[in-house]
């Protein structure tokens, strides 16, 4: 294990023991006199602080460790054709045609990148790119099942239960049973783009790594869109996220709408009961895989809440790869769920895995455009997603009460 990795996860560790002594100190004050000192009160919030950047430099530093991984693996195509293609699309990035290339070779992967839907396709080491940052940043690409297709809609069937069946003697009658009832869940993807700009003297400096630059510039802004649309898109020209389907409390739930479980002040999640019934909510066929998804907010909340027994319901995961847990299950992060607030739903939990689906149609597409803001050069990027829940049941949120 890299020593800088070790060393904050042993500080993480300290960091929580002195956590649970501190707060509960602050806790028993509050029982006995009906109030903290404000000194312990802020001496606890600076530990909670201290934890939660312990956290993200942990996840932070596993994610580069993986990124660089990646890197030494190699794979895919062989190297001297991975550089050729680079060497083409870096070409025609900075000059948009062929022409005066006199490699063969590189002509030759300068013409398969053409698309005939105008443009060019990024090649493999640059897409890798724009899909490793996404990996590492979205929380439902990292949880949910994602799909590549080569067409613009995925479809796929769910059966819902309902054949049965019954007991007969040897010779008895045999009574036709009920069929399942199927539903065929569709995913269209969706268009979205990034346009960044370079003057012209920046393509021409031989230094810039075009791939690169290119790679950078679109994947942070390919990464938040996305991430918003996973969560709260309304699935008319972005995929449609879990927030914007229509919630029930869960004792009325029917396929197509996501069941929810009523409990939290509104400005404060204070009931662990709640929790544990939106955990059970979940049948247990789910729970093998499934885990917690909420904002930092929400999580800053949960790590000072306590079960009947007096146990913290949150762990910080203190070895390489462990994911923090709650009531015993992984914790992940996405500032793109409701902070928690009257009428909000800030947690979900489910097995992503199951419940959601993003499709990426292949490949991701440039057009070089010269013209229309000289003396910038213009690159049109485009990549095609959908996603949507497939496994209703799969997944549970809570709702916090309006008052």
């Amino acid at each position: 294990m890299d020593l800088e990795l070790k060393g904050t996860i042993e500080k993480l560790g300290s960091a929580f023991e002195q956590f649970k002594a501190e707060n509960d100190a602050r806790i028993k004050e509050i029982e006995a006199k009906g109030g903290a000192d404000p000194l312990l009160t802020e001496k606890v919030d600076k530990i909670n602080a201290e934890i939660s950047k312990l956290t993200e430099m942990k996840n932070q530093l596993e994610t580069l460790e993986t990124v660089v991984g990646r890197r030494g693996l190699g794979g895919g195509m062989a190297a001297d054709s991975k550089e050729t293609k680079i060497k083409a699309f870096n070409h025609l990035m900075r000059r948009g045609d062929i022409n005066g290339i006199k490699d063969i070779d590189v002509q030759a992967s300068a013409s398969t990148l053409s698309d005939p839907d105008g443009g060019f396709l990024v090649p493999e080491e640059v897409e890798a790119q724009i899909d490793r940052v996404a990996q590492s940043v979205s929380a439902m690409r990292r949880i949910s099942t994602v799909r590549s297709i080569s067409t613009d809609t995925y479809k796929k069937l769910v059966s819902q239960g309902g054949a049965t069946s019954g007991w007969t003697a040897e010779k008895g009658t045999r009574s036709e049973t009920t069929t399942p009832t199927l539903a065929e869940i569709a995913i269209n993807t969706k268009e979205i783009y990034a346009m960044p700009y370079a003057t012209q003297t920046l393509l021409d400096d031989s230094r810039v790594d075009i791939g690169a630059w290119l790679a950078d510039e679109v994947s942070v802004e390919f990464n938040e869109q996305e991430s918003r649309s996973f969560i709260s898109g309304d699935g008319v020209g972005q995929p449609k996220g879990i927030a914007a389907y229509t919630m029930v409390a869960n004792a009325s739930y029917v396929w197509g709408k996501v069941g929810y479980i009523a409990g939290g002040h509104a400005t404060l999640l204070n009931s662990v009961d709640a929790l544990i019934d939106l955990q059970h909510a979940l049948k247990s066929v789910y729970r093998n895989g499934a885990v917690w998804l909420m904002a930092d907010s929400t999580v800053n909340a949960v790590r000072k809440l306590k079960d009947g027994d007096g146990n913290y319901i949150w762990r910080p995961g203190l070895t390489e790869g462990a994911p923090d847990t709650m009531l015993g299950k992984p914790i992940e992060i996405d500032d793109n769920v409701d902070a928690i607030g009257g009428n909000k739903y800030p947690v979900f939990f489910g097995n992503f895995k199951r419940a959601y689906l993003i499709v990426d149609r292949l490949g991701v597409r440039v057009l070089r455009d010269p013209y229309t803001a000289k003396p910038y050069v213009a690159f049109y990027t485009t990549k095609r997603v959908g996603g949507g829940i497939v496994m209703y049941e799969a997944i549970k949120a809570l709702k916090i009460a309006t008052s």
